[in-house]
């Protein structure tokens, strides 16, 4: 009885030391609601204090990320490079560690007897490149075109990377657990059968047109063909790469035009109107349970899920600039997310059964032959902490947009007032020879406008 004292004392020590601010009873997409809420308000600053306070935690990647993209959405892109420069320097920290720290050692056997939430959050591929995407922007809207080429880079860096770890791996392994095999099948056809959890047209769009508004049109044009690659249908993808490749007299510039039709001469006398447009906010995982017996003692694996994907997001109508025209969209996030779950899902169970094995022996152990009132009362505290214990890791960056569409319109030089739908006017103004890219930010109820002219 007195091992069994030792071994539930090591136990709380890191639950009670871990709770404030942690997802290990908590969930984290209910720590996160009141700074989603915040992000339809006209002050979604507001949440950075609370999310600065996690910065000190495991989990600091991800608060990182989370606070870069709500000073990002308020239009404070100096206060979210640095916090993403926080996060990047976590990812590069996970790449740096060649040996087993004494604190991961920790963290992992916590992760073992208690849950993966005990475990540093390590985000997914596509997180990672949506960062330095999202940086790389912070660093457009400041006009500092040389960090954000840098940015550009590494995203292009790192898409290519997974694609090399995607390639040399099989297929979603199968597992052998009825019901959990049964929610993989479901989330891959939620998330439309993705290959993969970490390719992503927005980006590579974002990455060439950053490399063509600096003045670096080759470069561009290879983005953009990866792009339409993965966003086929997307009209403006086409049109760009027609008019690129007809610019730099690109040998694919008859094949473009015969398969989407050639673009018209623009006037000197006009600019071009390019519109990024972010809607709604991924989905929150959510978490499903499979009870079974180990030697008669009941057990129970919590898994993350998602029970399924949001609304369908509408193409906006863009009107006040020219004739009225509809976004299209160019990537969905929420189906990224659902992707990368699935293919994380056999990491995850390994990483489950270590801990049913590890509760199931505490089991054993508590339900001795030395004293049986001490032992069968250590049986069914073990089984109760073992219930309590078990929890989803429903972790993942949740500032992040569901889907992102663009648009695209030469226009003569002037002012225009552009409306999304119903949206209040947003004025911009059209330089002959120069892009107006306008960033629209849609967060449910409230659309947030930036706009940069090169």
């Amino acid at each position: 009885m007195l091992k069994l004292r030792v071994l539930f004392a090591c136990l709380c020590l890191p639950l009670l030391g871990g709770c404030a601010g942690s997802s290990l009873f908590v969930s984290y997409p209910s720590q996160m609601a009141p700074v989603r809420q915040a992000l339809d308000s006209q002050k979604p600053a507001t949440t950075l204090p609370t999310l600065q306070a996690g910065l000190e935690g495991q989990d600091a990647l991800l608060y990182a990320q989370e606070a870069g993209r709500v000073a990002q959405i308020s239009g404070d892109f100096r206060v979210s490079e640095q916090y993403y420069r926080q996060a990047i320097a976590d990812y590069q920290t996970q790449d740096n560690k060649a040996v087993i720290s004494a604190s991961d050692i920790g963290a992992k056997t916590s992760g073992i007897l208690l849950n993966d939430n005990a475990i540093p959050y390590q985000g997914p591929a596509f997180e990672r490149i949506m960062l330095h995407q999202y940086q790389a922007l912070n660093f457009l809207f400041t006009k500092d075109y040389e960090a954000a080429l840098v940015e550009v880079r590494r995203t292009n860096e790192l898409q290519a990377q997974e694609q090399k770890r995607f390639e040399s791996k099989s297929a979603v392994q199968d597992i052998e657990n009825g019901q959990v095999a049964a929610e993989m099948r479901r989330l891959g056809q939620v998330a439309g059968n993705l290959d993969n959890a970490f390719l992503n047209a927005y980006s590579y769009y974002v990455t060439g047109l950053i490399y063509e508004l600096l003045g670096q049109p080759n470069d561009a044009f290879i983005d953009y063909r990866k792009a339409v690659r993965l966003s086929p249908g997307n009209p403006y993808l086409q049109q760009t790469l027609v008019r690129l490749a007809k610019t730099l007299q690109m040998p694919q510039y008859q094949e473009f035009k015969q398969r989407w039709g050639d673009t018209n001469a623009t006037p000197k006398t006009n600019g071009q109107l390019i519109l990024l447009l972010e809607r709604g906010l991924v989905p929150e995982k959510q978490s499903f349970t499979v009870p079974f017996t180990i030697d008669g003692y009941w057990q129970r694996v919590t898994l993350p899920t998602y029970v399924g994907r949001p609304p369908q997001v509408l193409p906006a109508t863009v009107t006040g600039a020219g004739k009225p025209r509809q976004t299209a969209p160019i990537a969905n996030l929420d189906a990224m997310a659902i992707n990368a779950l699935r293919q994380q899902m056999p990491a995850i169970l390994l990483r489950q059964a270590a801990r049913v094995a590890a509760k199931a022996k505490m089991n054993q152990q508590a339900g001795g032959k030395h004293n049986q009132n001490q032992d069968n009362v250590g049986a069914v505290a073990v089984q109760l902490f073992n219930l309590v214990s078990e929890q989803a890791d429903r972790r993942s960056w949740l500032t992040l947009p569901q889907q992102a569409q663009i648009a695209s319109e030469s226009l003569p030089a002037g002012s225009y007032p552009i409306r999304l739908d119903s949206s209040p006017a947003h004025q911009v103004t059209i330089e002959a020879g120069k892009t107006t890219l306008v960033w629209a930010i849609d967060t449910g109820n409230l659309i947030r406008f930036y706009s940069i002219i090169i």
